[in-house]
């Protein structure tokens, strides 16, 4: 591989230089270079092409992602390629990650390293989620933005823990490495990351496709979920060494989930497996039972994995349910006690939640001061589960009534304690009370 010098101009496609101004990383692929473009900073990954199977046929690959676009504004996409020199040589630049997002790899090691410019000394920072929300927003975003891929008619073929970037404060999510995706069918010999790859593509006997996307794209929300390998348990643990023979045998093979409902060869182990266990209980049944049809029918039957629009209503779902009490403790309704069918009650400070029926679901939504629900969640038409349709807020003028803030730009429809019905304009909102019913336009509510 030529790798670039730091002030090395390199020459693009359709005119213009970018001017190396350091290494940002590196990969199997390359080396990922911070440069300057048309005044502004950019990241440029340039490619070993020794390690490229088909390197004239990756880079039109490439060339017809570009021209095509990016899927949504959640991915990192190539933007322009550089001229492919006389030895073959070539890269491509991409937007830079905003500094607000984090690795993937460090929201899982739970720090990420950071060095001094000064001394040159790594110091570890912690990488956390600072909300249960910001976490199972960042699931719906990752679930959203692979829908939104194989909706367009293609896949990533190499989904692993590298291919992400996260805002841990707001869940927001970036996919990166975007240079391996390609149309559904095709595939220009990237196998994937032991561990993530699709039981078939470990044996060999089915190359990476939406289908195997949607395998790795399970392991990816368990790790991120439960912080621990679905596939690694007792069974696993017991080969002191992974080698090649032995990942075949436990990823492909003999592939056992670590919770398989009729195979408890390979349970997690005690001061191994730690998170595991411990989130498997918190996670409700609903959760858990996706994760074993995921990876029970789904290791050898992919029309049995979970397709992205299940995951978003599951996990939409999940984030409904979660309760912030005013004592500090935060969970899913499924942690909670229950003082009757409508009622959640706080198991360590006793206080009591009541909750709102929706018309277009099953569960019901607990309401604390701040929970809030999305526009997809009264709008059966619409997929938007970021904006805020409406909030539980305290009367500013009486400390102690709570109501729901209308969010939207429409006007809903509430029977208060007098019985009648009023307009609750946008930016208005209404008390909360026993009787409660409220007309969204598609969708009902009511205590």
């Amino acid at each position: 591989m030529i790798e670039l010098k730091i002030g090395q101009e390199v020459e693009m496609e359709f005119g213009g230089r970018a001017k190396v101004l350091k290494v940002i990383g590196s990969g199997g692929q390359g080396i990922v270079y911070l440069v300057e473009f048309n005044a502004q900073k950019w990241a440029l990954k340039w490619y070993d092409v020794d390690k490229i199977k088909r390197p004239k046929e990756f880079r039109q690959n490439i060339k017809n992602n570009i021209q095509d676009g990016a899927p949504s504004n959640k991915f990192l996409w190539p933007k322009y390629l550089t001229k492919e020199n006389a030895n073959g040589t070539f890269g491509y630049i991409m937007e830079l990650k905003p500094e607000s997002f984090d690795s993937f790899v460090d929201i899982l090691n739970t720090y990420k390293l950071v060095i001094d410019p000064l001394t040159g000394r790594a110091t570890k920072q912690p990488v956390r989620f600072t909300s249960l929300y910001a976490m199972v927003t960042a699931v719906i975003n990752i679930v959203n933005a692979f829908r939104q891929l194989h909706r367009v008619g293609k896949s990533y073929q190499d989904l692993n823990d590298g291919g992400f970037f996260i805002n841990v404060n707001t869940g927001a999510v970036l996919v990166c490495d975007c240079d391996n995706i390609a149309p559904d069918g095709s595939n220009f010999g990237i196998g994937g990351k032991p561990g993530y790859m699709a039981p078939e593509v470990v044996r060999g006997i089915a190359k990476p496709d939406v289908q195997t996307d949607k395998y790795s794209l399970a392991v990816v929300l368990f790790k991120l979920l439960f912080r621990g390998d679905p596939m690694e348990g007792e069974k696993v643990v017991k080969d002191v060494c992974l080698t090649e023979s032995s990942e075949l045998k436990h990823y492909g093979q003999d592939a056992v989930f670590v919770y398989d409902p009729d195979n408890a060869s390979n349970r997690p182990v005690r001061g191994i497996h730690d998170n595991v266990i411990k989130f498997w209980r918190i996670y409700p049944k609903y959760i858990r039972d996706a994760f074993i049809q995921s990876f029970t029918q789904g290791i050898s039957e992919p029309n049995k994995r979970i397709i992205e629009n299940e995951w978003q209503k599951l996990f939409i779902r999940l984030r409904s349910e979660i309760i912030m009490c005013g004592c500090g403790r935060t969970n899913f309704t499924s942690m909670f006690s229950q003082a009757d069918e409508k009622t959640y009650r706080c198991p360590k400070c006793g206080m009591e939640f009541a909750t709102l029926e929706f018309s277009n679901r099953e569960n019901r939504m607990p309401l604390y001061v701040g929970c809030k629900f999305f526009v997809c969640e009264i709008d059966p038409d619409s997929d938007d589960f970021l904006t805020v349709a409406g909030e539980l807020v305290e009367n500013k003028l009486k400390p102690g009534v709570l109501g729901i803030k209308n969010c939207t730009e429409q006007t809903w429809t509430a029977r208060l304690p007098d019985g009648k019905n009023y307009p609750i304009q946008p930016g208005k909102g209404f008390p909360i009370w026993k009787g409660l019913e409220v007309d969204f336009g598609k969708v009902t509510a009511r205590m």
